[in-house]
């Protein structure tokens, strides 16, 4: 079992199912046969349980949904996001790898409720979990009413997007696409299109399965149900834990079993999501409205606990840096903005920094967000923004080209290289 893989029982719900066996038996003597239930009563039950998507905005899903089999004559399409693009998460790569079952039951699931004839599940290429995914999809063979195609999209963090697997799956690359319309309007074959993150097709197969009532006898009375976080810290490997919608920061910490002692700052939402000091955000729940209220974003259920002693300006740098490389080229954001202002990082994290490059860093902090083509240059700027805020001192420190000793450390958050194309 990878770092990825690794679970933190509480409690257990999307991932019930998991075991050290087969993961179709244990499948089928969780979760038992597929119900046979029309679709509207399917958009029913999710529109019912008040499910948020599980993909990062939070968006209602019975909703969303709705809007794709509203009004329009053409056969919807429906695609499964789980392309984790999010280097600190793994909790899509858990679910693919040991419940694909319940993925692929969600996904039979969504395309019967909006009457789609086609379905698709993206993932990385080199994601540990295809192997897995390809036994289940020949396991289950012909039973399933709609045929799922598995597409390998190139290993880049914006490739993820949804109008990028659109544009892959329509034949181009897997770049972000200028928008509207929006898939829902005219995505895969030009039809309209219904893009979910795995997770959210599995809280679907879960809720279908056990009721609405069901899902919301746990979590928070607006959001109701479990959601995967991916945890972090020094003093332990990479988790997944299921937790009810608003716990707080500091209890999925303490039940993970990690070390608050010392720590300065938390990163919550992944690296399109913020940096929080620590004292606060143990307080803050798990919802999109508390991290609304916190100018911070859910994302991708990510909470990175930084190690005490380590230079959070440096860790900021060094993803800002891969966050540049792995821009889409599209637009000037991405291609002049966000790599002046990585390279103002990594000079201000370094020591080689010059006191007349502040005026154009608050400058390019302050004109590229709202510009792009996409979401990634304001996700970027959130990163970096939050950065500046809550490490104010060491940012200070490192102004007068005093760094610390921990900004010259090999790094503690995941930097995979750039390896290839996006086709």
């Amino acid at each position: 079992m990878t770092a990825a893989e690794t679970s933190v029982t509480w409690p257990r719900r999307v991932l019930s199912s998991i075991g050290d066996g087969d993961v179709y038996a244990e499948h089928a003597e969780t979760w038992g046969a597929l119900p046979d239930l029309s679709g509207p009563a399917i958009l029913a039950a999710v529109e019912a349980s008040g499910l948020l998507g599980r993909g990062g905005a939070g968006f209602p899903t019975g909703r969303k949904m709705r809007t794709v089999v509203a009004g329009d004559a053409r056969r919807p399409v429906v695609v499964a996001n789980g392309a984790e693009g999010e280097p600190a998460s793994g909790k899509d790569v858990l679910l693919l790898a040991r419940a694909p079952h319940l993925v692929l039951d969600g996904i039979q699931l969504a395309a019967r409720a909006i009457g789609a004839d086609e379905a698709h599940l993206a993932v990385h290429r080199g994601s540990p979990a295809i192997a897995t995914v390809r036994t289940a999809l020949a396991r289950r063979g012909g039973a399933d009413r709609v045929r799922v195609r598995l597409h390998e999209i190139p290993s880049r963090y914006v490739a993820s997007e949804e109008s990028a697997l659109v544009h892959y799956l329509n034949g181009g690359e897997a770049r972000p696409t200028f928008t509207p319309p929006r898939p829902f309007e005219q995505g895969v074959g030009r039809r309209p299109t219904l893009v979910n993150n795995v997770e959210t097709l599995a809280q679907i197969a879960a809720i279908v399965r056990r009721g609405p009532e069901w899902f919301r006898e746990v979590g928070d009375q607006d959001e109701p149900g479990t959601l995967l976080v991916s945890i972090s810290a020094a003093d332990i490997a990479r988790r997944v834990a299921e937790v009810p919608t608003g716990t707080t920061i500091g209890a999925v910490a303490k039940r993970a079993g990690v070390s608050t002692k010392g720590v300065e700052a938390v990163l919550v939402g992944g690296y399109f999501g913020s940096w929080l000091p620590a004292a606060y955000a143990w307080q803050l729940p798990l919802t999109h409205r508390a991290m609304r209220s916190a100018g911070a974003a859910l994302g991708a259920g990510v909470v990175a606990v930084l190690p005490a002693g380590s230079c959070g300006l440096a860790e900021t740098a060094r993803v800002m840096g891969y966050l540049a490389a792995h821009n889409a080229g599209q637009c000037g954001p991405c291609l002049n903005g966000l790599p002046a202002i990585a390279d103002a990082l990594r000079r201000l994290a370094s020591g080689a920094w010059d006191e007349r490059w502040w005026p154009a860093l608050e400058r390019w902090l302050a004109v590229v967000p709202g510009r792009g083509a996409c979401r990634h240059p304001d996700g970027a700027v959130r990163f970096a923004s939050t950065a500046l805020s809550v490490f104010a001192e060491d940012v200070s420190a490192h102004r007068s080209r005093r760094p610390c000793a921990a900004a010259a450390g090999a790094g503690w958050l995941p930097v995979p290289r750039p390896s290839e194309g996006w086709r």
